[in-house]
């Protein structure tokens, strides 16, 4: 594919915008709410998108470069989705296990992280306009995010679907099972981007963050906003 900006190029500069708000709105409740640890780890999770698709929007306006395409790589790749489930683990178990959790995997995101901060760039596989783990002369450090991303997919696409069922059997909460449901598909979308990203299809990443972020967004705020379960009848 040559090397220039196309119009799908310019999405991430929408999805930025989504990101923007939706982060207002989610600190607008924490709030609200104490500063629930979940609703933080959201917060975060949506300003780490945003992050990337920024970067991403900047690459294509200002052409990339060693320092752009790490940004894009750590936020994208290595927080892209951990953060949310982060959220969730806080959302869906006991403190403590979520505290045991995070520990771990936490360590994990932070070594990867420092290993992307100190790779050298190879500037032969570095693109104008669209950023690439290609361009990162320790090929090995891209094998560590698929347990990142591993991760994050089963906690919270894994953990919306297994809240979904619950409402869907429930037979009470049609609202909040509708809500979960499309939480699990914008989780799953920017997932597959992802994957085509990996073999230079970076407008798949561009597409599946923005659709995935708008569903994601769509599915909170149909849980926030449900009216309260009705109790079955005796």
């Amino acid at each position: 594919m040559p090397d220039q900006a196309l119009p799908v190029h310019y999405l991430p500069l929408a999805t930025t915008l989504v990101s923007i708000l939706f982060l207002i709105v989610l600190a607008r409740r924490a709030s609200l709410r104490g500063w629930k640890s979940h609703l933080v780890w959201w917060g975060i999770g949506v300003f780490c998108y945003g992050l990337g698709t920024a970067v991403e929007s900047t690459i294509t306006l200002a052409g990339n470069g060693p320092v752009l395409n790490k940004v894009w790589y750590w936020a994208g790749a290595i927080l892209g989705g951990y953060p949310l489930a982060t959220g969730s683990v806080y959302l869906l178990m006991k403190r403590r296990t979520a505290h045991i959790l995070t520990a771990i995997s936490l360590s994990v995101v932070i070594a990867a992280s420092i290993a992307v901060v100190l790779c050298p760039t190879d500037m032969s596989k570095l693109q104008e306009h669209r950023p690439g783990g290609a361009a990162l002369s320790w090929q090995w450090v891209r094998l560590m995010t698929p347990f990142i991303n591993l991760y994050a997919a089963f906690f919270l696409v894994g953990g919306a679907m297994h809240s979904c069922a619950k409402f869907v059997m429930s037979g009470t909460d049609r609202a909040r099972a509708i809500g979960t449901a499309l939480i699990a598909i914008g989780g799953i979308l920017p997932g597959i981007g992802g994957a085509m990203a990996k073999d230079g299809v970076v407008e798949a990443l561009y597409i599946g963050e923005f659709v995935g972020l708008v569903l994601i967004w769509a599915g909170y705020a149909a849980c926030v906003n449900a009216p309260p379960p009705k109790l079955a009848a005796a």
